[in-house]
């Protein structure tokens, strides 16, 4: 079974700061010292880690409570505590973060990289050596360190992807990214094969330019099936991972005599999760264009959507594979309409082979 998991809910804690230290210098032949207290150490804080080798959030299941060192406290002869440790989260690009109980946004670190300080640790005390005075010579008064910060979190993944593969169960979407990139999904003739994303990288040299180096990452999602926003199938729960994506393909089988009517039933259930998705690039792609009848089903289908880019592929012969990667080399160039859109609210789960 593949450890798949994008939700977790966490609990992170920084660090208090140390106490600091009433002390008097106490040695011979030196009858009054002085003051000589060290002041506490700062707690550590709680760091957010992106690391781009991470694809779920499966290890925030085994570890959900996250704190950071407390600061030491100061010690005599003007000893300063130590600080204390830092504790570093790591998470996948396209995390966001929620609070649980209002599902308010936190942040969205959607491509950042890099390290972002979440919750900063409290600040040591000060130790007795700096309240002496000519009035007050052996000060007794020492601070103590300021508390932690503790915050409960909702952590969620919306994949980060080029492209999304959207279709009926069985409609061909797992065979078109293994016969297109490097991905490896299982592939199977019977529905709901897929039960959790795949991603895979197409190089657009497949398209036939080669002056074009770049790489599009495309995604794999569970099918839907009619009915799934009321939580029929999978559902829609694994929506939420083309929320990022510039381009949408629906995959639609042409050997399925109800064919004509899946990308009406395919985007009411898309609208039903986010209205936004229907906003995006897409692509209407029939597959399985190697079987018998299908190339009339194709033209059919042209028929009916005469506004829509449509296209007919076989992930069996290769057939209209070059064709769509050329377009969806195109859609995805970089510009104002290709930027990654915000994080969008979950919804239900979905399903399904392709």
């Amino acid at each position: 079974m593949q450890k798949f998991a994008d939700e977790a809910l966490i609990e992170v804690a920084s660090g208090r700061g140390g106490n600091g230290c009433a002390a008097f210098r106490r040695e011979k032949f030196v009858p009054r010292g002085g003051p000589s207290g060290g002041d506490g150490g700062r707690g550590g804080d709680v760091i957010f880690v992106i690391r781009r080798n991470l694809r779920t959030l499966a290890h925030l299941r085994y570890t959900h409570s996250f704190r950071a060192e407390n600061g030491r406290d100061g010690e005599g002869r003007e000893r300063n505590g130590r600080d204390g440790a830092d504790v570093l989260i790591s998470l996948p690009p396209g995390t966001i973060l929620k609070d649980p109980g209002t599902d308010e946004l936190i942040r969205d670190f959607g491509r950042e990289e890099g390290s972002f300080v979440f919750l900063k640790g409290g600040n040591g005390g000060w130790g007795n050596v700096h309240f002496k005075s000519s009035v007050n010579q052996a000060p007794r008064k020492a601070l103590p360190g300021k508390p932690g910060e503790y915050r409960r979190l909702k952590a969620e993944l919306q994949i980060m992807a080029d492209v999304g593969l959207v279709g009926f169960p069985n409609a061909g979407k797992s065979s078109l990214l293994n016969r297109c990139t490097n991905a490896r999904p299982r592939v199977a003739p019977y529905p709901f094969t897929t039960k959790i994303p795949n991603l895979g990288v197409l190089n657009l040299g497949y398209s036939g330019d080669f002056r074009d180096s770049r790489d599009l990452v495309i995604a794999d999602i569970p099918g839907l099936i009619e009915g799934a926003s009321q939580g029929a199938g999978l559902g829609i729960r694994f929506l939420k991972h083309i929320a990022r994506t510039v381009v949408l393909v629906f995959l639609m089988d042409l050997s399925d005599p109800l064919c004509l009517n899946a990308f009406d039933i395919l985007r009411g259930e898309l609208e039903h999760f986010s209205p936004d998705l229907m906003k995006k690039k897409r692509i209407l792609c029939g597959s399985k264009l190697d079987l018998e009848g299908t190339g009339e089903a194709l033209e059919r289908l042209r028929e009916k959507h005469p506004g829509e880019k449509v296209l007919g592929i076989s992930a069996f012969s290769g057939e209209g594979l070059q064709e769509l990667a050329a377009e969806l080399g195109v859609l995805c160039t970089p510009g104002p309409a290709a930027a990654a859109p915000e994080a969008v609210s979950t919804g239900d789960s979905g399903g399904g082979r392709g």
